[in-house]
C-alpha cells in the first residue's frame, strides 16, 4: 500500500525533509504545506541582499514549488497554513490563505518543521510603521522598499546577535548611518567576552554607534512613524527605521495543541530519529530539542545546519528508513564586515554553568606563512577540561582562514579529540594557504604545554581581578620597544625586552609575583622559562596584550 507523507514547513528542514523521503521511497505520495508564499528560500542570505552583496532576489531561492513537482514529485504548497493537528484519526487541518478554504488532510506518517518565528517584545511604539524584524522574504522585501524612498537616512538595530550584526553591516553598505543598540554588555554574546574586542573595534572603523548594556524603553514617532528609540536611561536615539533582532520563538502552537510533548529546553522532544512521543509524527529544526555532544544535556538550538540534518533523517525514517541525528556543537560563523567571528562547542560561560573543571588557552597565529603577501592575524581560543585534555570548546576571532580552523575544531570536538591530539594533526601546508605549524596545531601545541605543567600561565579575567583587587603584581612586558610604540602596553608595566631580559632580571623582586607578556604569548613563554629557572614566582599572561587590548601585531 502507498505510504502517504505530510510535511509542515517548506524551508530548511521541512524540504530537506521531503526531499530525503522520496529518495527513500520512490512510491510514497508526499505533501509538503508551507504557509507563507515562498519554499526552500534562503533564509540566512536576508541580510546579504539587503546589502548587496547578493545582487539577484532569485538567487535566494533555491527550490520552487513547480521543481519540487518535476525533480521529486512532492506536491508543495505554498501560503496553505497548517492549524491543527488530529493524531487519533492522522490527519490535519489547513487553511487555504489563496482561496480562503479550510480543509483536512490525512497522513500515515507526520513531518513538523515550523521553525522559529522572531521575537517581537513588548515595548512600547513596537508597532509604528519603519518598525521590521528581518526573518521571512517578506520582512526582506518590506526593509527594502523602505529605504528604496531614500528618506530613510538613519537606522538602529536592536540586537548585536548574528543577525543584527549582518543588518548593521547591510545598513553601512547601503550608506545609512547605524546605531546597534544591545542589553547585554557585549556584541555578540553567544562568544566570551574578551573575544568581541576586535569585533567591537571593527564596528567602531566603520562608524557604528554602539551602545551597549542598554535596553530600549520605548519607541516615539510622528504621524504613525518611528522617530526615536528611547533607551531604560532616558537617552534618545534619533531614527528613520528600526530592525528589532532579540531572538527567536519556536513555533509549537500545534504540537502543544496536539499533546506532542515539550522538554525542558522548550523545544519539541525527539529520539535519534527524530520521532516524537506519538510514533506516526517526527519534528526537525528550530522546533526540536537535540542532545549537545559535550555535556549530554538537552538544548535548542535553532541553527540552518542542524535543521538540514534533522530534516534529512526525519524524512528518511518517515519514509521507512533508520538513520539517525546523533547531536548538535552549535558551531557557528559570522561575517562583520573584514572581520570572522565563530565557535563551536561549549564558551566558558556555559562551561561555569556545567562545573567542570578547566582551563582556558590562546594563540595568536597568521592564517598562512607570514611571508607570504596576504596573511592576516586570527586569535584561538580554547576550552580544554583539565583532568583529560579534552577539548570542550573553541572560539575564533581574525580576517582570513577562521572558516577552516573551526571546522578542524569542531571536528575534533566531534570526535572526542585531546590537546594532544590537535597538536599531532596532520594538515595540509603551502605558503598560501597556511604554515608548517597549523594555527590549529599551535593552538594545541600551547593548550597541550599547559597540561604538561610547561608554563604556568594566569588568564585576561584572572588579570583583571588582580588588578582590580589591588594585589601586588610585577608586570612585565618583554617586546620590544618599537612593538610597543606600535601598539601600546598595559598601563603601569614594566619594560624588559626578552632579548635583554638575562641582563637584567635581577631588577625584578622574587618575593611579589611577576606577570609577564608580550603580544602573542610566544615570547613571554620564552621569558618565563628563563625566569622560572632563575627561581622567580611568575605566569604568562594568556593570550598576551592582543587578547588583553583587543588589538593585534601589524
Amino acid at each position: 500500500m502507498k505510504r502517504k507523507i505530510v510535511v509542515v514547513g517548506g524551508v530548511a528542514g521541512g524540504a530537506g525533509a521531503a526531499t530525503k523521503a522520496r529518495r527513500v521511497d520512490e512510491t510514497a505520495e508526499i505533501i509538503m504545506f508551507e504557509r507563507t508564499a515562498y519554499v526552500s528560500f534562503a533564509n540566512c542570505g536576508l541580510p546579504y541582499h539587503i546589502g548587496g552583496q547578493i545582487a539577484e532576489r532569485d538567487n535566494l531561492f533555491l527550490v520552487s514549488p513547480d521543481r519540487f513537482k518535476k525533480w521529486y514529485n512532492i506536491d508543495a504548497r505554498i501560503n496553505h497554513e497548517v492549524i491543527k493537528v488530529d493524531r487519533a484519526n492522522r490527519k490535519v487541518q489547513v487553511i487555504n490563505h489563496t482561496k480562503g478554504e479550510t480543509f483536512w488532510e490525512s497522513y500515515d506518517k507526520l513531518i513538523v518543521a515550523t521553525g522559529g518565528s522572531s521575537l517581537k517584545p513588548p515595548i512600547p511604539g513596537i508597532d509604528l510603521e519603519n518598525i521590521y524584524n528581518l526573518w521571512t522574504v517578506q520582512d526582506m522585501d518590506n526593509i527594502l522598499q523602505a529605504i528604496s524612498s531614500h528618506a530613510i537616512k538613519k537606522v538602529a538595530v536592536i540586537g548585536a546577535g548574528f543577525v543584527g550584526l549582518e543588518m548593521v553591516e547591510a545598513f553601512v553598505n547601503r550608506g545609512l548611518e547605524v546605531t546597534l543598540i544591545e542589553k547585554d554588555k557585549q556584541i555578540l554574546p553567544a562568544i566570551d567576552h574578551e573575544m568581541t574586542k576586535k569585533l567591537q573595534t571593527e564596528l567602531e572603523e566603520r562608524n557604528v554607534k554602539l551602545i551597549l548594556g542598554q535596553g530600549v524603553a520605548r519607541f516615539e514617532g510622528r504621524d504613525g512613524k518611528v522617530e526615536k528609540a528611547v533607551l531604560d536611561i532616558g537617552t534618545s536615539i534619533e531614527t528613520d527605521l528600526v530592525v528589532v533582532s532579540i531572538g527567536v520563538k519556536p513555533n509549537l502552537q500545534i504540537l502543544e495543541d496536539a499533546g506532542i510533548k515539550i522538554g525542558s529546553a522548550g523545544g519539541v522532544v525527539v529520539n535519534d530519529y527524530m520521532q516524537t512521543n506519538d510514533p506516526h509524527i517526527y519534528a526537525a529544526g528550530d522546533i526540536v530539542e537535540s542532545t549537545h555532544l559535550v555535556t549530554g544535556k538537552k538544548v535548542r538550538m535553532p541553527l540552518a545546519g542542524p535543521a538540514n540534518k534533522q530534516g534529512r533523517v526525519a524524512g528518511a525514517n518517515a519514509a521507512g528508513g533508520k538513520l539517525k541525528f546523533k547531536g548538535v556543537l552549535g558551531t557557528f560563523i559570522v561575517k562583520i564586515f573584514d572581520m570572522v567571528a565563530a565557535k563551536t562547542g561549549l564558551s566558558e560561560k556555559e562551561i561555569a554553568k556545567e562545573k567542570i573543571d578547566y582551563f582556558i588557552s590562546y594563540s595568536a597565529t597568521k592564517s598562512h606563512s607570514g611571508y607570504y603577501p596576504g596573511a592576516e592575524w586570527m586569535i584561538i581560543k580554547l576550552l580544554v577540561e583539565k583532568s583529560t585534555g579534552r577539548i570542550l570548546g573553541a572560539q575564533i576571532v581574525g580576517a582570513k582562514g577562521v572558516d577552516k580552523r573551526i571546522d578542524v575544531l569542531a571536528t575534533a570536538i566531534y570526535a572526542n579529540l585531546t590537546v594532544d591530539d590537535l597538536e599531532n594533526l596532520d594538515l595540509a601546508y603551502a605558503p598560501p594557504f597556511s604554515s608548517a605549524k597549523d594555527p590549529v596545531i599551535i593552538a594545541g601545541m600551547v593548550a597541550a604545554n599547559l597540561m604538561r605543567g610547561e608554563v604556568e600561565t594566569i588568564n585576561i579575567n584572572e588579570f583583571n581581578e588582580l588588578l582590580g583587587r589591588g594585589e601586588e603584581l610585577q608586570v612585565v612586558d618583554c617586546r620590544s620597544i618599537s612593538d610597543i610604540d606600535m601598539m601600546g602596553r598595559i598601563p603601569n608595566t614594566d619594560i624588559m625586552p626578552v632579548d635583554e631580559i638575562r641582563e637584567w632580571f635581577e631588577d625584578l623582586d622574587k618575593d611579589v609575583p611577576i606577570v609577564i607578556y608580550c603580544g602573542i604569548g610566544y615570547r613571554s613563554y620564552l621569558a618565563y622559562k628563563i625566569l622560572k629557572h632563575h627561581g622567580f614566582n611568575v605566569k604568562s599572561l594568556s593570550g598576551g596584550y592582543s587578547v588583553w587590548s583587543g588589538k593585534t601585531p601589524k
